[in-house]
């Protein structure tokens, strides 16, 4: 773990301790867990159909589960188009949890 994310550990535990003595409304807690979330990693196009592989899924098999088209997914592995928002955090999280978490 970096220096850096234990120290943000560290912030956001005395964060929800204010939060459970009543310092720290939920709302301002909610906005607080929305800062700490990590950033999302950026997939090329090459890492986007290794993933695919890894996965052991065709295109259209991998695009079900992403809930998108398969041309999607091709343009993707071709470098044609990226992946943004909602279908880049799914691809994280296969990435780091396997295809088997979106089923």
């Amino acid at each position: 773990m970096k220096k850096h994310d234990k120290l943000l550990d560290v912030i956001h535990a005395t964060a929800r301790g204010f939060n459970a003595a009543g310092v720290m409304n939920a709302t301002t807690m909610k906005e607080f867990d929305a800062l700490c979330l990590p950033p999302l990693k950026q997939y090329s196009a090459e890492q986007i159909k290794r993933l695919r592989l890894r996965s052991k899924a065709s295109q259209p098999v991998f695009a079900a589960y992403l809930n998108t088209s398969p041309s999607t997914v091709q343009k993707w592995e071709q470098g044609q188009k990226q992946p943004s928002g909602a279908a880049l955090k799914l691809l994280n999280l296969v990435d780091t949890k396997g295809l088997e978490v979106l089923s």
